[in-house]
């Protein structure tokens, strides 16, 4: 791997594809544990324990899975994501390259998107995760093929360049889950590029790229599946207060360290946030909000 190359081409456009980051059988552990997870069998996911249609030990692994978008935080409730794919071996080492020697991870998220369900419309996520050095990094692994068709990610090459977190608002859309959408942007609502990647493969993505998916448009029975990762430079603070769900901090401490060293490691860390269900639209009642402003 030409890891300069990489970062040059990172640097330009914002984003970068790693070609078979994983093989096949951690892609197909993966989907086996996240149709556990889903299931509850790995612990409390809130939203999970409210919904009995997912509780159904007739189904098979698919008909759970055709009934979830999104899993946010999937790591709390799952040993072999947060110790396997989280800070998995290749991870590491693309991680150090893309951000530093010293990376630190605070987020991740299972997207299942069976046939029929809705994107994100379009949103950078330093907006939802401020990084004190804007060294906030995603990586989008592919546990399907992802293609225009299912959904796949597109991007606004170089829109990450000025550095502006633009504005938000609802985009009233049935083709987009509950987020809000960019607005004030220099851009048209259709300049972007799909990035279509095979199953195994990964983007990494800038966190003030401007960045979307569309519907899932593929036949009854499909999935595009992806684990979806966010790391920083571990030598910066992390002043995110989980979208106002706790009191604002200049460091939040809910992370794990992926390569390198901790410089603040004497701080300890918490343990804050915890998996749940994501709202498909902005009328769904989204259990992670239930939780109260804590101080950590």
């Amino acid at each position: 791997m030409d890891w300069a190359t990489a970062k040059a081409e990172y640097d330009r456009d914002g984003f970068y594809v790693i070609d078979n980051l994983l093989c096949s059988d951690e892609i197909d552990a993966l989907i086996t544990e996240t149709a556990q997870i889903c299931r509850g069998a790995r612990g409390a996911v809130r939203g999970i324990e409210e919904s009995k249609h997912l509780l159904d030990d007739d189904l098979d692994d698919n008909e759970i899975l055709s009934r979830v978008l999104t899993i946010q935080f999937p790591h709390k409730v799952s040993p072999m994501i947060r110790d396997n794919y989280i800070a998995h071996p290749r991870i590491a080492e693309a991680m150090s390259y893309f951000i530093g020697p010293n990376v630190k991870a605070m987020q991740s998220m299972l997207f299942i998107k069976p046939s029929g369900k809705p994107g994100q419309a379009w949103h950078q996520d330093e907006h939802f995760i401020p990084t004190r050095d804007c060294s906030l990094t995603g990586l989008w692994i592919a546990l399907d093929d992802a293609t225009i068709e299912n959904g796949c990610l597109w991007v606004r090459p170089g829109s990450h360049k000025d550095r502006v977190i633009y504005n938000t608002a609802p985009h009233g859309s049935k083709n987009f889950d509950e987020g809000n959408q960019l607005v004030g942007t220099p851009d048209d609502d259709d300049d972007g590029v799909p990035v279509e990647v095979k199953r195994g493969s990964a983007i990494v993505f800038n966190g003030y790229i401007h960045h979307r998916s569309l519907p899932n448009k593929a036949k009854k029975g499909t999935f595009r599946r992806s684990l979806v990762n966010h790391y920083m430079n571990a030598n910066s603070l992390l002043p995110w207060d989980w979208d106002g769900r706790i009191v604002p901090t200049r460091d939040m401490r809910d992370i794990m360290l992926v390569c390198g060293v901790d410089p603040y490691s004497w701080k300890g860390t918490d343990d804050i946030t915890f998996a749940f269900l994501r709202a498909e639209t902005a009328n769904d009642k989204d259990p992670n909000h239930d939780t109260q402003k804590k101080v950590f």
